[in-house]
């Protein structure tokens, strides 16, 4: 596993005071006010303020006191350790968990490796297999079960051969 998450990623300055905007890559833009820092590259920032509006938040950090200084961030990911971000729900997992991870069949049929994760409200799963990839809709019924442990996800035949799209 990770010991980082990337949370968001610096769209652009926001206003004169080295404010940025921020496209977050959380459930939940709320998320971002419990973070007390965060690491653009390899550099850490205290967080001073948070602003969400419009899908969007908005962080002023210590280090950054003006437009051009903000300006400099501009594309970068927004990371937290791993041990600072949110608890998950029973039968939530992080992105970052799952990329990697070889999907088979119940039967232990490999169909590939999951290579992307769309989030939706039912996230579209990407496996690359044999050169080509495959797209399918993790709805109920079609993932039967993660191992984020062992890299494993397993998935019903038939339920994934109804949603998939080769």
């Amino acid at each position: 596993m990770n010991s980082q998450l990337i949370v968001g990623e610096v769209l652009k300055p926001q206003g004169i005071r080295g404010e940025l905007k921020i496209s977050p890559l959380t459930d939940s833009a709320e998320d971002f006010r419990t973070f007390h820092r965060v690491f653009l590259g390899e550099t850490e920032y205290k967080v001073l303020s948070v602003r969400v509006g419009d899908g969007a938040v908005y962080l002023g950090l210590r280090g950054v006191p003006d437009r051009n200084a903000a300006e400099l961030l501009r594309g970068k990911p927004v990371i937290i350790p791993r041990e600072e971000a949110p608890a998950l729900e029973e039968g939530r997992y992080y992105i970052a968990d799952l990329l990697g991870a070889e999907v088979v069949t119940e039967g232990g049929k490999v169909l590939g490796t999951l290579t992307d994760v769309r989030p939706a409200g039912t996230d579209v799963y990407t496996i690359s297999a044999e050169g080509k990839d495959i797209l399918f809709a993790a709805a109920k019924g079609v993932v039967v079960k993660v191992d984020t442990e062992g890299g494993v996800i397993v998935v019903n035949e038939a339920r994934f051969k109804e949603v998939a799209v080769l």
